[in-house]
């Protein structure tokens, strides 16, 4: 166990400066025996630390390391578990209970009395002793106790001690006179106890002599000695002071390191409250403007908008672990639910009012443009509403259910209105149309003159046959390369006309081709603004396509448009766009459809006039955008025109259709 004391003391104690007190060797009780020692330690520094190390042996070598270590101060009771019998177990009470198992009752007595010293010596502190033999308590410590601590007691004195060169040269000389005291060593003894004798006597005469001083010094030596009991009273009464004052500053001490603590913790409370603070905190202004915000002016609108993109920032702020928890971010969280709900529901009433108010205003406006073959223009409606796209654009991702719900409130109430003016507006072109043939019915009785009217036609267009090749089997051809040739085309018509104006008409033909145009211009914008309102509104801008969708004509001639891969990921908001503008415009092409029919039934000719208009109306909208509402639309009424074509062209007699047929397909 020294051996083990010297190198604790050599490798662990000495680098931190202190010293090791007492030792004693344990395992846990009732645990897997894994020995240990338990230290008894001081500091060489003051204000002295008297501490209970836990040492272990390390398991991959032959060297011990320091595991844990309790204050002494810390230390409220010691049970040693039986006073009377040897019983090697006894507990240390620090801020719980540790069980030990000394692996002797000697070595658990010895580490037990240490300690008792060492709390009786440094700490004056009641430490409760349970189970523990009054002979190993002691009543108070002595005053060598310190030196004994420090190192121990400093070993005697050997008994023999060396002559010094003085005294030598005394004996020599002595031993020359004197030359049989080597001879006869007892006759040289005697002489010199004689003369130790009187000089024994000698000395006793002089003392007796001095009695005076001798008095004078015991006197001096009296008051020497109260001297210094007086001086050892001051020492002890210092000795109490700075026992006074060192447990003082091992309490400042102490305070100040849980003042440390406490200012980091203060820091760190500090910045989780500003990072709380900056990012869920709502200014008044932004709650007002979410509960009482004038959704009908434009600083009103633009503060709402301000308002919800705070709201939505503090509300998808990230939250550290733990904040969660805190009843003011609750509190803040439950606030910022409320806002959204309130404005939420304040916003969609307003818009719902907005919707009902414009939509009886456009009404009423109806009836002027019924006159006119025009439609009425939204653009007013579209500017009104386009000012809350970033409040709905919130919506969309706060509310859900409520975006959704406005959005089939506008399909509805678009719906009734458009229905409506494409009404009035196909039935006012058809009331044009009739009126054109009114005064030329009797002009299209007979086949023959039909048929030499279209064979006239078409040999003014080209005077050679045998040069023209094609077919009608694809309707992408039909479109012109460019708006010159378009132009060109239609002049060639009206020339067809003009060359053909002693059986027809020309003149009513010229008014259904710039009538049906009319129908198709005033169409097209219309539908146009519609679908990019829309997409710009609720929020739902499609993506540009990058490559042409592939048409392929089946063997009916309808339509079918491929849409490329790369752009599956946008068929969503794609699709939601295509589902409104189909049911907002639902009756457009039945209406179409209706037109057409009428057209072809005053004359079989106008779908020749309207097959030319329908290809460079379809061309238009392929070129803005193929997958838009007015695209497929248009290319859906395009076949039933192309139809009616075919129609108007088997028609004919056989002996003379086929040869200004094919020349007509092919110049088409």
């Amino acid at each position: 166990m020294t051996a083990i004391k010297h190198a604790l003391q050599r490798d662990i104690f000495t680098p931190n400066d202190e010293r090791l007190l007492s030792i004693v060797n344990v395992c846990k009780a009732g645990k897997k025996k894994k020995n240990c020692f338990l230290c008894a330690t001081v500091t060489t520094e003051r204000p002295v630390q008297v501490k209970v190390v836990k040492v272990k042996k390390s398991d991959k070598g032959d060297f011990y390391k320091r595991q844990m270590a309790w204050e002494l101060r810390d230390l409220t009771e010691v049970d040693a578990k039986d006073a009377n019998k040897e019983n090697p177990e006894f507990d240390l009470h620090f801020e719980k209970v540790y069980r030990w198992v000394a692996s002797s009752t000697a070595e658990k007595n010895s580490f037990i009395s240490c300690i008792w010293k060492l709390n009786q010596r440094y700490l004056r502190k009641k430490v409760e002793f349970v189970n523990v033999s009054p002979q190993l308590l002691e009543e108070s410590v002595p005053s060598g106790e310190s030196q004994s601590v420090a190192g121990g007691d400093e070993d005697a004195l050997d008994d023999y001690q060396e002559l010094n060169a003085r005294e030598e040269l005394d004996i020599e000389s002595m031993m020359e006179v004197c030359e049989y005291a080597i001879s006869n060593a007892e006759a040289f003894a005697e002489k010199l106890s004689r003369e130790l004798q009187v000089l024994d006597g000698a000395n006793i005469q002089s003392i007796m002599a001095s009695e005076k001083q001798v008095n004078i010094l015991m006197q001096l030596l009296d008051r020497a000695l109260g001297e210094v009991d007086n001086i050892e009273g001051k020492l002890l009464s210092y000795e109490e002071m700075l026992q006074s004052v060192k447990e003082q500053m091992d309490q400042i001490s102490q305070s100040n390191r849980l003042i440390q603590i406490s200012n980091t913790n203060n820091g760190k409370l500090l910045d989780e409250i500003q990072f709380l603070v900056n990012y869920m905190d709502l200014s008044k202004g932004h709650i007002k403007a979410l509960q009482e915000g004038d959704l009908s002016s434009p600083k009103g609108i633009e503060a709402c908008i301000n308002a919800s993109e705070a709201l939505s920032q503090c509300m998808n702020v990230t939250l550290k672990p733990g904040h969660e928890k805190l009843m003011a971010v609750k509190q803040q969280q439950h606030l910022f639910s409320e806002l959204r709900d309130t404005f939420a529901r304040r916003l969609t009433n307003h818009l719902n009012n907005v919707f009902v108010h414009q939509g009886h205003d456009q009404s009423s406006t109806l009836s002027q443009h019924t006159a006119e073959l025009t439609l009425p223009k939204h653009s007013p409606l579209h500017r009104d509403l386009l000012r809350y796209a970033k409040l709905m654009e919130w919506l969309k991702n706060t509310q859900r259910e409520k975006y959704e719900g406005l959005s089939r409130t506008y399909v509805d109430y678009m719906t009734r209105l458009y229905e409506r003016e494409i009404k009035d507006f196909f039935e006012v072109a058809k009331i044009k149309m009739a009126g054109t043939s009114k005064d030329g019915k009797g002009k299209f009785a007979t086949l023959p003159r039909k048929e030499s009217a279209l064979k006239q036609e078409t040999e003014s267009l080209h005077g050679s046959s045998g040069k023209l090749t094609g077919s009608t089997s694809s309707l992408n051809k039909l479109a012109v390369s460019s708006s010159n040739s378009r132009r060109s085309q239609s002049s060639s018509l009206l020339d067809m006309g003009n060359m053909s104006a002693s059986d027809l008409d020309v003149a009513d033909r010229t008014r259904f081709d710039k009538i049906f145009e009319q129908v198709l211009s005033e169409l097209e914008p219309l539908c146009l603004a519609e679908q990019d309102f829309i997409s710009k509104f609720f929020k739902l801008q499609q993506n540009p396509t990058l490559a042409q969708a592939e048409n392929v004509d089946d063997s009916d001639g309808t339509v079918h448009s491929r849409p490329p891969s790369e752009h599956r990921h946008s068929i969503s908001e794609k699709d939601m766009v295509r589902m409104m503008m189909n049911k907002i415009f639902q009756s457009i092409e039945t209406e179409l459809n209706s037109l057409i029919a009428l057209g072809d039934k005053i004359d079989s000719f106008n779908s020749l006039y309207m097959l030319v208009k329908m290809s460079h109306h379809v061309w238009t909208a392929e070129n803005v955008d193929p997958a838009s509402y007015l695209s497929t639309t248009l290319g859906n009424v395009l076949v039933t025109v192309k139809r009616n074509f075919d129609k108007c062209i088997n028609t004919c007699s056989p002996t003379s259709s086929t040869h200004w047929a094919n020349r007509l397909r092919n110049l088409m």
